[in-house]
């Protein structure tokens, strides 16, 4: 079952485990503490930053399913 989906904020899912920090900033997502996190959505942070949207969505949720 998939916890994180891409309509969510960064902050959400920063809030919703202590390890997706980690997830997020190994795929260059440093600022995951800036303000902005609070309203960008994962799937709006993955394209400002070139990254796949489904691949980090799918890291994360594996993540949650460990």
């Amino acid at each position: 079952m998939s916890k994180v989906t891409g309509d969510m904020t960064i902050g959400e899912v920063v809030r919703m485990h202590p390890d997706a920090s980690r997830v997020l900033m190994s795929f260059g997502m440093g600022c995951i503490s800036c303000p902005g996190a609070q309203m960008e959505t994962v799937e709006q942070g993955a394209m400002v930053h070139g990254i796949d949207p489904e691949e980090m969505i799918e890291a994360l949720n594996n993540l949650f399913n460990e």
